[in-house]
């Protein structure tokens, strides 16, 4: 005879074992969902038990959201269906909210762990050329030059989201040490080094003409931003966003980029460079690695080159 819900779950700690339990058999005598719905949520909570006991996982309170993330992980290493990862974690943070709404844990582990979004583009990330050839347009000596060099080569060498970038003030960037404070989402606040050529540029900008431009400024104490207009007020985010815009076309790209392309360069390059997902994602101050993993998907042209290079018959 088949095995249906509960009966579906392999041999699990007994703390495991009575979550996933009861929250079956809430969705079936509660909710009412059907047979196949509640097979479907044992399956996936089978998958999730069996890799938390693998763990070292022997009661719920155990779990914490590092885990829950590292399941995220396990799923995608296990080259399952996109629709089949989601749905699998869609699973998990019901069950999580569940445990904690009965009392059966004492925190949501999964709360702020979201399923990567079925369908969802892979962000077009320039080639290293393309970024050499927008990064050589603002060479030069002229104010917005020097400026435009300075929020490009950050923009590039720390993955900032635009509003990040123009929200630095010169007390959030070190050039000594080459580290810059970042403020997200929510406020959330993180350091990320940045290399020599984005020193240079950032330190030319400061040095050499950022002072002039404060000059302009009609207060008697210009804002500590970090980019400055010609009025010597903080760069707007529309203003920064066209310096971007025209560094592509004086490049010739075919492309409209934007800033978020920077920021998809960044994350592509460092992980098709060997980093690991975890850095990148505390890189890019995402809250989740669900959403970092959208980057793991190597670019169609390293596959050919790879190809091309490595299999016998390719040449």
């Amino acid at each position: 005879m088949a095995r249906h819900g509960a009966e579906l779950l392999p041999e699990l700690p007994q703390s495991l074992a009575r979550g996933f339990e009861t929250y079956l058999n809430s969705l079936r005598f509660e909710r009412g969902l059907s047979r196949n719905s509640i097979d479907a949520y044992a399956r996936d909570l089978s998958r999730y038990g069996t890799w938390l006991n693998g763990q070292g996982i022997d009661r719920l309170g155990e779990v914490d959201r590092t885990h829950v993330e590292a399941f995220a992980l396990h799923l995608l290493d296990e080259s399952l269906a996109p629709r089949t990862r989601a749905r699998a974690l869609v699973a998990v943070r019901r069950f999580h909210g569940f445990a904690l709404g009965e009392g059966l844990a004492g925190t949501d582990p999964a709360s702020e762990v979201s399923p990567p979004r079925e369908g969802l583009r892979l962000p077009k990330a320039l080639s290293l050329d393309d970024v050499e050839a927008m990064l050589s347009t603002s060479a030069g000596e002229e104010p917005a030059q020097i400026r435009a060099a300075a929020l490009l080569e950050l923009l590039y060498a720390t993955g900032a989201r635009i509003s990040e970038a123009v929200g630095v003030d010169l007390d959030d960037l070190d050039l000594e040490t080459s580290l810059v404070r970042l403020y997200g989402k929510g406020g959330k606040e993180r350091i990320v080094p940045f290399g020599s050529h984005a020193s240079r540029a950032l330190g030319a900008w400061v040095s050499r003409t950022r002072p002039s431009m404060a000059a302009k400024a009609r207060t008697a104490a210009p804002a500590g931003a970090l980019f400055l207009n010609a009025r010597g007020t903080r760069l707007s985010r529309q203003s920064a966003w066209q310096i971007v815009k025209d560094a592509g076309e004086l490049a010739g790209l075919d492309a409209e980029v934007s800033p978020h392309t920077f920021r998809h360069s960044f994350a592509t390059h460092l992980l098709e460079g060997g980093a690991d997902i975890r850095v990148v994602q505390e890189l890019l101050g995402h809250a989740s690695v669900t959403t970092t993993q959208i980057y793991t998907k190597v670019s169609e042209e390293t596959l050919r080159e790879v190809y091309a290079t490595s299999h016998p018959r390719a040449r």
